[in-house]
């Protein structure tokens, strides 16, 4: 496939498929999934020493709530599937077509909620500070984010209305015209905000958890506002509302709510402030 931005007289060819063994074939966006979740791990591995986590323990937690993660990201695409005709629900018509999921169709808040429960979960039964666990995880989730973005880009999915930016990108998938790259807006906006609560919680972190509080506000705030780009959302069931930006506004008000509420709080184990 074709990709060009006309305003940078860029022309990028993209395929899908990585390589192919007879019928069996590796695809880019399953490839760079994979990626950003080993690079995620190798993350959380070296931090674990200094958030005081065992790292034997976390990596079991991280396999369960990769797998958990996935299923829920599945599910919450297919229960919020809207055909574009109108029709009904082509998953709950034919349900085995749930588990097709090299057709493409993850929700990222779905695979995010589910994650954290599974992770949640795991910590109890490893006896990992989950607080502790969760500030890991996050950092690990901008990771997983900002690289698995691209697998949006080679697919051509996941982009936004017509513009007129030198940036806009256009190939057949989005009718010969530029739109806006909003896998591109994601992955920016994960990286900076990587770097900036990295640096948070190596130095300025007060208490276990606030590094997943403020994770949850910075990608909130950044999916919000992309959403609203975004051509290919997901809709309440007969609400003329986006579901992640719905789900963006219920996370930040409770983390900000929640950062006010422990405001004072001083309960710290491993690095942050001094």
């Amino acid at each position: 496939m074709t990709v060009t931005f006309p305003g940078f007289g860029w022309t990028i060819q993209v395929n899908p498929v990585m390589f192919s063994i007879g019928s069996f074939q590796v695809r880019w966006y399953g490839f760079l999934i994979g990626m950003g979740f080993l690079l995620a791990c190798a993350y959380g591995l070296w931090m674990c020493k200094r958030l005081g986590i065992q790292r034997s323990k976390i990596i079991d937690a991280a396999i369960i709530s990769l797998v958990i993660g996935i299923i829920g990201a599945r599910l919450y695409y297919v229960l919020f599937y809207q055909a574009p005709d109108g029709g009904p629900n082509p998953y709950f018509q034919n349900p085995v077509r749930m588990l097709f999921i090299h057709e493409g169709g993850l929700g990222i808040y779905g695979g995010i909620i589910a994650g954290l429960g599974a992770g949640m979960v795991m910590c109890k039964i490893k006896k990992i500070n989950p607080l502790a666990g969760l500030d890991i995880a996050s950092l690990g989730f901008l990771i997983g984010q900002c690289i698995g973005r691209w697998g949006n880009f080679i697919n051509q999915e996941a982009f936004g209305s017509e513009t007129s930016l030198p940036w806009g990108m256009q190939s057949i998938n989005t009718g010969n015209v530029p739109v806006h790259p909003c896998f591109f807006y994601e992955s920016l906006w994960c990286a900076i905000g990587f770097v900036l609560l990295h640096f948070f919680t190596r130095n300025l972190r007060h208490y276990d958890g606030q590094t997943f509080l403020l994770y949850v506000i910075w990608y909130g705030t950044g999916r919000f506002f992309i959403e609203w780009l975004r051509t290919d959302s997901l809709y309440v069931p007969g609400i003329p509302i986006k579901v992640s930006q719905l789900v963006a506004l219920v996370s930040i008000a409770a983390a900000v709510v929640l950062l006010i509420v422990f405001r004072n709080r001083k309960k710290l184990s491993g690095c942050g402030s001094r």
